[in-house]
């Protein structure tokens, strides 16, 4: 089971994300270490040569990171990206972006993710990225 539920995740991004929430970002799924995350498409996203941008990937892949991290531990809100890496596959097509993120090993500071992203209804994925969340120590 998940430490952090679906409907809780959103909930969390409506008080702690509003950018991802303007932007019409929602968890579609969490597991233990799993997590998918749907961003609506919009015009706005669109850079110079009809594509969309990297920036609005780079972001939908480092909410669906930390959707993962939270799925594997609860709650941990001072858990921050501390490296990130993005590979541009195939050019998105003008649809919702999902994004599947997986948790590839949880240490007791540190978590590495990976987040595939596609365009909704197509199996080709536009984006791969890796990333490593730090884990802040438990006060008490």
């Amino acid at each position: 089971m998940p430490k952090i539920t679906t409907q809780e995740f959103n909930a969390l991004m409506a008080r702690e994300m509003p950018w991802a929430v303007a932007v019409g970002m929602t968890a579609d799924a969490i597991g233990r270490g799993t997590a998918t995350v749907r961003l609506p498409f919009d015009d706005s996203m669109l850079r110079p040569g009809g594509t969309v941008s990297g920036p609005t990937m780079m972001a939908l892949a480092d909410a669906t990171m930390y959707a993962v991290v939270l799925g594997a531990l609860g709650i941990v809100k001072l858990a921050v990206t501390t490296s990130f890496n993005i590979n541009f596959l195939h050019r998105p097509g003008r649809a919702d972006l999902m994004a599947e993120g997986r948790l590839l090993k949880l240490g007791k500071r540190l978590a590495v993710i990976e987040v595939t992203l596609h365009s909704d209804g197509h199996d080709a994925p536009v984006a791969h990225a890796t990333g490593t969340y730090s884990i802040p120590p438990e006060r008490g």
